[in-house]
């Protein structure tokens, strides 16, 4: 079986926290997680929005764009909307031959407000969880028939954040719309990783390999402190750095015959956690699980030719 290991820059620049972002460039960026052995970065912000602009600084630093959010809406927009905000993308990752856009539902989101404290996220009710499975699927279907499929992203704090969610979310979505499976954000959610992936890898064509620290997570007090507030005090890591098994998810997405992308996404201070050491620890510990779970880790970064 073979696999490709990717970052997000998250680790370099927060978007939600400009306070927990290291000031270097977009090539450095680059830089730091090639040489930790990453052959993928996700899109951030500081990456150009052009063919034309992006293909060369990643031929430069030997590295693919493996993937990208999408801050989707159709939780409270029109499928109308949503096309029009997601189709430059979709040009710009068919242009570089991404394998995905990962989908984030932030409509009635409280992911980015640090005023609103975890137990106040968004929750559907059954009927609304149907009808917006279904505007999702649709989503999907319509984004695969333009030529790029996405990958949509459960998260802390949006509307599919649990487990009962996740499966709620699957159960009334079709195969238009595949699935990301985020270890760091389930075992936040205090869901479990290894059931949800028995459950759902049939669906799944992304992975993000973040790591938790469960003592942070733990010690959360939910009526009062935010997601973000849980993301500065360190809630993630990295691989090797954190309190989940990698060991064991890996196996696990082993047994059910995925092969594809585990990308690292762990946002936190780069002041406390230097992000190119992270990445190396990161890349250390995924190595150590692939290899024994049967996984070729393919090495080719940017095609040659």
């Amino acid at each position: 079986m073979k696999a490709k290991l990717g970052m997000s820059p998250i680790a370099w620049w927060n978007d939600d926290l400009p306070e927990l972002s290291d000031d270097v460039s977009l090539e450095e960026c680059l830089r730091q997680s090639r040489s930790a052995g990453f052959t993928g970065m996700e899109q951030g912000r500081r990456f150009p929005s052009n063919p034309e602009e992006m293909l060369p600084i990643l031929r430069a630093a030997d590295v693919t764009l493996c993937g990208g959010w999408f801050s989707g809406t159709l939780v409270n927009e029109e499928l109308a909307a949503n096309k029009d905000r997601i189709a430059p993308m979709i040009e710009l990752f068919k242009a570089v031959n991404a394998p995905c856009i990962v989908y984030g539902e932030v409509g009635r989101s409280i992911q980015g407000d640090r005023s609103k404290p975890l137990a106040t996220k968004p929750r559907l009710a059954d009927d609304e969880m149907k009808a917006y499975a279904r505007r999702v699927t649709e989503f999907g279907e319509w984004c695969a028939e333009q030529g790029m499929p996405l990958s949509y992203h459960h998260h802390m704090a949006a509307v599919v954040e649990t487990e009962p969610e996740l499966d709620a979310f699957m159960r009334n979505s079709g195969a238009g719309i595949p699935l990301l499976l985020d270890a760091g954000h389930l075992a936040f959610a205090g869901g479990d990783v290894l059931r949800a992936i028995d459950h759902h890898h049939a669906r799944i064509n992304h992975v993000h390999v973040k790591d938790i620290r469960k003592a942070v997570v733990d010690g959360l007090d939910r009526s009062r402190q935010s997601f973000l507030d849980a993301v500065a005090l360190g809630a993630f890591t990295v691989p090797g750095d954190g309190s989940l098994d990698f060991g064991a998810i890996v196996q696990r997405f082993a047994d059910h015959g995925y092969e594809g992308w585990f990308v690292v996404e762990a946002e936190q201070d780069p002041r406390k956690a230097p992000p190119q050491k992270m990445a190396e620890i990161g890349h250390a510990e995924l190595m150590r699980v692939m290899t024994a779970a049967g996984y070729t880790v393919e090495t080719e970064g940017f095609p040659k030719g």
